[in-house]
């Protein structure tokens, strides 16, 4: 493969995005839905690409013609089926670089109550995820008991997560739980925006919303995904001289050393597990573990670096922020364009039953669990947690948006606190990386054991800490 034919590979990827935003401007279901430009890329990608496209033109032309491949060809397909194992890495180590780190009072106080739902609903995931397996996956289809954690690595976790995760599920001998992952996580965008907008009514009819009593809808402008005049904002302040070195240029070289700086630790554990644990038990585990969720602490060490050593803040979140968004766009359209229809139909059942019990559960969570842990707001606050458990944090801010409008809520600030904490551990951190190769080790009881007693402890915190708050207000 050459250089020429990877950069016209990357080229590729903008076609099809700004195919994805005309689609999104043109089309208005696509607005109604809210779907990103990089999902509908996507789509258009994978049904012009060797899967459909090139099926469809086997019936008509020889063998060795180019439709045979539909549009993309095969150097085309390796590079984007490379792509989000790598950008996964700069989503992560972007994660609290140019943040504040608040008081650790400030966190339990006003993210408590959003933590111990967030807590209970992603445990509880793989709660749910482990007796699928257990009563009907593995039984009645033979699929490996991992299989248990992608609920939560797709839901909580999303597209992101479940690329991520694709080396560690073929090192372990499940290399079709990645297009599993995939479209679960796709699945879980969809559904999130359509029960969100569908509880929204709900609660606005039932008076379980304090902030707005009517949806009047967002403005076709924001629909279509186009930033009004009257909203626009710099993408991000120029906190250094472009002469001596170009601001997204320096910026990227932080995300770059956090990558590197996780990489380091990450071989750092493998090694010490070399001679210590493998050596002693004659099996290893921190080989499984990607690296995206320790490039996401390679970015909180540069953080506090420069918490202490910069007086310029030279570090600013929103270049951060396009940054990271862009390596999101780039890694969920290519996730999708290559996913593999042949794995899924396999599949079938069991991704459907998977997806059907992953969203019953957040569902049930959301309408059951959230009025009890969370003391007030808990619809405008509870939303924005159960969009993020459906696959994307940008849907529950979405959400959240929708019901409280003008920020009049505690919503944001308590869902951004509940974040420091809950994203190191779930929904793509630690844990979620851990899972995997945790049910593969010690087996699927084990796990559920584990899960059980973690959605308790989330339960009951919050019902019985956070929850009879409410009383005294």
């Amino acid at each position: 493969m050459s250089p020429e034919q990877i950069g016209f590979a990357l080229l590729y990827i903008g076609v099809f995005l700004i195919i994805g935003k005309i689609i999104r401007v043109k089309v208005k279901i696509f607005q109604d839905l809210f779907l990103p430009a990089s999902i509908i890329g996507g789509f258009i990608a994978l049904l012009l690409g060797p899967q459909v496209l090139g099926k469809i033109a086997a019936l008509f032309v020889s063998e060795g013609h180019f439709l045979t491949n539909g549009i993309m060809t095969d150097t085309i397909i390796q590079v984007w089926s490379a792509l989000p194992g790598l950008m996964i890495n700069v989503v992560f180590a972007s994660l609290f670089l140019g943040a504040a780190m608040p008081k650790l009072k400030d966190v339990w106080t006003y993210g408590g109550p959003q933590l111990a739902f967030g807590w209970a609903v992603g445990w509880g995931q793989y709660v749910i995820g482990l007796l699928v397996v257990l009563l009907v996956l593995t039984p009645f289809f033979d699929i490996p008991a991992m299989a248990g954690a992608l609920i939560e690595v797709a839901f909580e976790g999303g597209h992101g997560t479940a690329a991520g995760m694709a080396s560690t599920f073929e090192e372990l001998g499940f290399s079709e739980a990645f297009d599993l992952a995939i479209g679960l996580a796709t699945v879980g965008v969809l559904s999130g925006v359509i029960f969100g907008i569908i509880l929204i009514n709900w609660a606005v009819r039932n008076n379980k919303t304090e902030v707005i009593k009517d949806v009047d809808g967002f403005s076709e402008l924001r629909k279509s995904g186009i930033m009004e005049y009257q909203n626009r904002e710099p993408a991000g302040k120029m906190t250094l001289r472009p002469e001596s070195i170009e601001p997204l240029s320096f910026h990227l070289s932080i995300i770059m050393v956090a990558i590197l700086i996780g990489w380091g630790i990450l071989q750092g554990l493998i090694g010490l597990e070399s001679i210590t644990i493998a050596n002693w038990t004659g099996s290893s585990f921190m080989k499984y573990i990607p690296l995206f969720p320790v490039a996401m602490f390679g970015g909180i060490i540069i953080q506090i670096f420069f918490n202490k050593n910069d007086k310029y803040n030279l570090i600013d979140r929103r270049m951060v922020n396009r940054i990271q968004g862009l390596a999101l766009d780039l890694l969920i359209i290519s996730a999708i364009a290559t996913v593999s229809l042949e794995v899924i139909g396999d599949y079938l059942v069991p991704f459907l039953i998977l997806a059907v019990a992953g969203i019953s559960w957040n569902l049930f969570s959301f309408i059951f669990l959230a009025p009890k842990i969370i003391p007030n707001y808990w619809f405008e606050r509870g939303i924005g947690d159960f969009g993020q458990s459906m696959g994307v944090t940008a849907t529950g801010l979405l959400l959240m948006r929708i019901v409280d409008p003008d920020n009049e809520s505690p919503a944001f600030e308590a869902f951004g606190y509940k974040q420091l904490v809950y994203e190191p551990f779930l929904g793509g951190g630690l844990v979620t990386a851990l899972s995997v190769p945790f049910i593969a080790g010690v087996g699927p009881w084990a796990g559920l054991i584990l899960a059980l007693c973690m959605t308790a402890l989330g339960i009951l915190v919050g019902i019985f800490h956070f929850g009879r708050k409410k009383q005294h207000e």
